[in-house]
C-alpha cells in the first residue's frame, strides 16, 4: 500500500492547494451582493485548507524528493504571494501550511502501517466529498454566469479551465480508492490535456495585464498561439508519433516556464500593471512547474500520476 499512500499525498499537495486557491479566486471575484456565493466558496476555500493541513502532516518522509523539488508544491514567491493576497482581499490564509510544506522531508524514514494507510483512505474520501461539492458549485456558478443571472470578476473560460481541473483531481482520487493505483493514460491525452491548459493560462494572462503593458501581452499571445500549435498537432498523430511533439512541448513549457517565473517575481515586486492577483501568478507558475515534471518523467519513460 505505499504506492497508494505516497501517489494519495503527493495529489493532494499539489492539487488540495490548487483547489483551495480556486475557490479563493471564486470568493474573491463575487460583488459584495452575493452574499450566499461568497459564504460558499469561502466554505470550500477552508475545507481544501483543512485537507492541505492534514496532508502536509503525513507527508513529512513519505513523499518523492522529485516532487518536492518540481517547484509544483511551493515556490519561492508563494509564500510572499500569499502574504500580498490576503492583505489586498481580506481573505484569511494559512501562511503556517506553506511554511510547513518548505519544511517537508523526501524519503522514506516513515514506515507505511495500517494506521497511516488508514489516515489516508480516510483523508480521500473526505476530499472526494469537498471535490463532488465544489464541483457542482462551479457548475452553477457557470450556469448562472452564461445566464446573465449572476456578475463575478472571473471569465466564463476560467470557470470551465478551473472546473476542468477539479474533475482531473477527482479522477486520480477515484482510481486510487478503487484500484490502489492510477492508471497512466496514454501521451496523447496527457498532452491535450496540459497544453489546453497552458493555452488558457497565456489567454487569462494576456486579458488580465494592463493594456500598457504591450510587449508581456505579445509573448503571451506568442505562448497561446504555440499551445495552439501543439494541441492541434497532437490530435493529428497516433501515439508512435508522439515522442517528437513531447520534446517540442517540453522546450516550449521550458520557455512558458521562465516567462510565467519572471512573471511571478514582477507581479509580487508590484514591478507590473495589472488585475493579477499576485497568489493567482504564483499558482499558474507551480502548473507549470507540475506539467513540466510530467514531461520530463514522460520523456525518460517513468510512470507520473499527474499524467492523469
Amino acid at each position: 500500500m505505499r504506492e497508494y499512500v505516497i501517489l494519495s499525498l503527493e495529489t493532494h499537495l499539489f492539487f488540495g492547494r490548487i483547489m483551495k486557491e480556486h475557490s479563493l479566486f471564486l470568493l474573491a471575484g463575487f460583488p459584495a451582493k452575493e452574499t450566499e456565493f461568497i459564504q460558499r466558496a469561502d466554505q470550500f476555500r477552508e475545507e481544501f485548507e483543512d485537507g492541505l493541513r492534514r496532508t502536509v502532516k503525513l507527508a513529512d518522509g513519505i513523499v518523492s524528493k522529485s516532487v518536492l523539488n518540481s517547484g509544483e508544491i511551493v515556490t519561492e514567491f508563494t509564500k510572499k504571494a500569499e502574504c500580498q493576497t490576503k492583505n489586498l482581499t481580506g481573505i484569511p490564509i494559512d501562511i503556517k501550511i506553506t511554511e510547513a510544506e518548505e519544511r517537508i522531508c523526501a524519503g522514506s524514514r516513515v514506515t507505511v502501517n495500517r494506521e497511516i494507510v488508514s489516515r489516508v483512505r480516510m483523508l480521500n474520501r473526505q476530499i472526494l466529498r469537498s471535490l463532488n461539492g465544489l464541483i457542482a458549485f462551479k457548475e452553477e456558478i457557470l450556469r448562472e454566469v452564461r445566464r446573465c443571472r449572476l456578475y463575478t470578476a472571473n471569465y466564463p473560460l476560467l470557470i470551465e479551465h478551473i472546473l476542468r481541473e477539479a474533475k482531473l483531481y477527482r479522477q486520480i482520487i477515484s482510481n486510487l480508492e478503487r484500484r490502489g493505483r492510477i492508471s497512466s493514460p496514454d501521451l496523447r491525452s496527457l498532452e491535450l490535456f496540459w497544453n489546453q491548459i497552458m493555452m488558457e493560462h497565456a489567454q487569462f494572462i494576456q486579458g488580465l495585464l494592463d493594456p500598457t503593458e504591450c510587449e508581456l501581452m505579445e509573448t503571451a499571445n506568442g505562448f497561446a498561439k504555440d499551445y495552439c500549435r501543439l494541441l492541434e498537432e497532437a490530435k493529428e498523430q497516433d501515439q508512435k508519433a508522439m515522442n517528437a511533439l513531447t520534446s517540442k512541448t517540453l522546450q516550449t513549457t521550458k520557455q512558458y516556464q521562465k516567462f510565467k517565473t519572471a512573471g511571478t517575481e514582477g507581479i509580487t515586486g508590484c514591478e507590473i500593471r495589472s488585475v493579477i492577483l499576485p497568489l493567482l501568478a504564483d499558482h499558474v507558475l507551480r502548473e507549470a512547474n507540475h506539467y513540466l515534471r510530467i514531461l520530463t518523467q514522460a520523456q525518460k519513460g517513468a510512470d507520473s500520476y499527474g499524467v492523469m
